[in-house]
């Protein structure tokens, strides 16, 4: 995948899952930032558990892009929480 489709999944990944975790987003470069990141981290975790991770620019890789997102974004709030 391209960096550009890369910065795409990851701001709509970070969008949807900060909705889903706090409804109100968390500003446009911390959701690209964080949704790439959970990208790459719901990748990893559907790779252990040995499914298909991020593939290209499609619902499956939105999925797991999303499912990384809120991990991510779980672990920053408790994380912002305790510091």
């Amino acid at each position: 995948m391209s960096i550009l489709a890369w910065i795409v999944l990851g701001l709509i990944a970070g969008f949807i899952g900060s909705k889903v975790v706090n409804k109100t987003g968390e500003g446009i470069i911390l959701d690209i930032v964080l949704g790439v990141v959970g990208a790459v981290v719901g990748g990893w975790l559907f790779r252990f558990f040995g499914s298909t991770g991020v593939t290209g620019l499609n619902l499956w890789s939105m999925l797991v892009a999303i499912i990384g997102a809120v991990v991510v974004l779980v672990a920053y709030h408790a994380i912002r929480r305790v510091a």
